[in-house]
């Protein structure tokens, strides 16, 4: 990856001076909430709390931001058909966009999604949606005919001779817990948007905030950066039925302009939150992994989109399928890395082509196998005490096999000092744009993003077509 020098500030533009606010500082005599809850449904979300904050990287701690969100959810506890209801909130310190709640007040959402919106009213509509959920038990039900399809599949598999008829009923089965789902997700849509509109929010922001997920997905989907994972985008899909229901919703609460969208203290709140992958998992910037504490980089070829999972790296081309998977493995310090490949689990290994190996210095083996229609080239290499494999694999029989697989082990190297110096994380950034300003001139000061104009328009909410209002606030992507 290019050491690339911070970017200058203009003269006429600056980031905001968002200066600490005396009201965001911690409660002296904090609620605590498993103090006060009880019950089946308290004792489910607790027992699945740690879990999910293990899957989505642990909390991300911030006091201004939570404090936000929690006067966020503050506003709608009020209105709600339970104002006592004790609610624990927990920022996810992930990229992956996505919220949701457990049964007993367990509250979530990621950084990911805090990034994508674009003021209160919209995070709003979010966790009003979610909190519809749990207030009208759609994960107990969920859970009761996820069960009942089990037991389907179970007798399908065990009892029924007519296997053919056992399978058209599962698929019914299949479609009927989908259509429960899209059920449910249009039930909660206008129960939270009757709690945004209760709560003095702008009811439209929910409507806003579907077609800036539709918006975001095609963003990724263009930059290669669609994973295809479990998250708020997949789960909760923007159509054009979805969104008009939603202005019909709020058509209930009156024209467009009501209620309040509250975006200055959003931006101040998520002002300097990180943004994209972590240090813990290393960094993706153009087609290039590195991560400062393993000390170690290497580049994607050109043509192949990159996932950064919790755990491995993956890469692929959608031409044909081709891939990269990148991960590491426990070997001790005197191992040898041919005894290592020919091991057993390399399946298909073509024992003949073990070759030790020396990549940037580094003592490295290599080998070849096949599976199936794909041939495999497999790469080991030691670096800094660890040991690294790197996975290409293609179509039988393909030409280009092993230039893919060079192409990444020999990039592969030892990150120096200065190149350490230089990662540093993403994050969002506030600015206020001044008269003359476009979406070209601001999107010019994000980095390391791909398609940066079309990821400014997609994070501030502004269309094609129309450019930043001078005096407005403004999120971009910098260190």
């Amino acid at each position: 990856m290019a050491v690339v020098s911070p970017l200058a500030l203009s003269a006429c533009q600056s980031f905001v001076d968002l200066a600490a606010d005396p009201s965001l500082s911690p409660s002296k005599s904090p609620v605590i909430a498993e103090n006060v809850r009880s019950g089946r449904l308290a004792r489910l979300g607790a027992a699945q709390h740690p879990r999910i904050l293990e899957t989505y990287g642990g909390e991300y701690s911030n006091v201004a931001l939570e404090r936000m969100v929690a006067g966020i959810v503050g506003k709608l506890v009020t209105v709600s058909d339970n104002p006592t209801q004790v609610y624990q909130i927990s920022i996810l310190d992930s990229p992956v966009v996505n919220a949701f709640a457990l049964p007993g007040g367990y509250l979530y959402v990621s950084r990911g999604l805090l990034a994508l919106a674009s003021d209160s009213a919209e995070l709003a509509a979010v966790i009003a949606h979610e909190m519809a959920h749990v207030t009208s038990n759609h994960g107990i039900l969920r859970q009761k005919r996820e069960k009942e399809n089990v037991l389907a599949e179970r007798i399908v598999s065990d009892v029924l001779r007519d296997k053919e008829a056992g399978r058209r009923a599962l698929v019914r089965g299949k479609l009927d817990l989908a259509q429960f789902s899209r059920n449910q997700e249009l039930e909660a849509d206008a129960v939270g948007i009757a709690a945004i509109g209760e709560a003095g929010y702008d009811p439209y922001a929910a409507a806003a905030f579907q077609q800036r997920m539709a918006a975001f997905n095609a963003y990724r989907s263009a930059s290669g950066a669609d994973d295809q994972g479990i998250d708020f985008l997949s789960t909760h899909p923007s159509t054009p039925q979805r969104v008009a229901l939603a202005v019909g919703h709020a058509r209930k609460f009156g024209g467009r302009g009501t209620g309040t969208r509250d975006r200055e203290s959003y931006m101040r709140g998520v002002n300097g939150m990180l943004f994209g992958d972590s240090a813990d998992e290393g960094y993706v910037r153009s087609q290039r992994y590195s991560h400062v504490g393993l000390g170690i980089t290497f580049e994607f070829p050109d043509g192949f989109d990159i996932e950064n999972r919790p755990e491995a790296v993956l890469g692929g081309r959608q031409s044909d399928g081709a891939a990269i998977r990148f991960d590491g493995d426990d070997l001790p310090q005197n191992a040898s890395l041919t005894e290592y490949i020919a091991s057993g689990w390399v399946e298909g290994l073509d024992v003949s082509s073990v070759r030790a190996a020396s990549i940037n210095g580094l003592e490295a083996a290599t080998a070849k196998a096949s599976v199936g229609r794909w041939d495999f080239d497999v790469t080991v290499v030691r670096a800094n005490g660890a040991v690294y494999r790197i996975l290409t694999a293609a179509p039988s029989g393909s030409s280009e096999l092993t230039s893919l697989a060079n192409k990444v082990r020999s990039s592969f190297r030892v990150l120096s000092k200065a190149e350490k110096a230089e990662l540093k994380p993403l994050r969002i950034r506030i600015l206020k744009a001044e008269a003359g300003d476009t979406v070209a001139s601001m999107a010019a000061r994000m980095r390391d993003v791909s398609n940066a104009q079309t990821l400014f328009r997609v994070l501030n909410g502004v269309p094609e077509g129309e450019e930043p209002e001078a005096g407005k606030l403004y999120k971009i992507v910098t260190q």
